[in-house]
């Protein structure tokens, strides 16, 4: 079984920054994607992130320039590193890993942006 775990969310103010992190724990072999979903209070969870097993990337047309994906297949984690965040960045963060094409998901983490 596969457990995904996130931590790294919280509250900053408008044009701070945060690191996500997400690590997948149980018998993993290969993980073919890794991605990071958020859902903001009374709307649909959407892809912000997306990193393949050969680190191609895409990203939400809001978050291009401002976000950045990344993993470490030694650690069956991923990151997002989330510089100069917004009021409309305020969302709960999922991670999610497609493995052997089931998908896995985090528990979620919320990120806060308030002044």
């Amino acid at each position: 079984q596969v457990q995904l775990v996130e931590s790294g969310g919280g509250l900053v103010q408008p044009g701070g920054s945060l690191r996500l992190s997400c690590v997948a724990s149980g018998t993993i072999f290969t993980i073919d994607h890794m991605g990071w979903y958020r859902q903001a209070p009374g709307k649909e969870r959407d892809l912000v992130a997306g990193i393949t097993r050969g680190a191609g990337t895409n990203y939400a047309d809001s978050v291009k320039g401002r976000f950045t994906i990344s993993r470490d297949n030694a650690k069956n984690t991923v990151y997002l590193q989330m510089n100069s965040l917004k009021l409309e960045d305020t969302a709960v963060y999922y991670c999610r890993f497609v493995v052997v094409g089931r998908d896995y998901w985090g528990q979620g983490t919320q990120v806060t942006v308030s002044s």
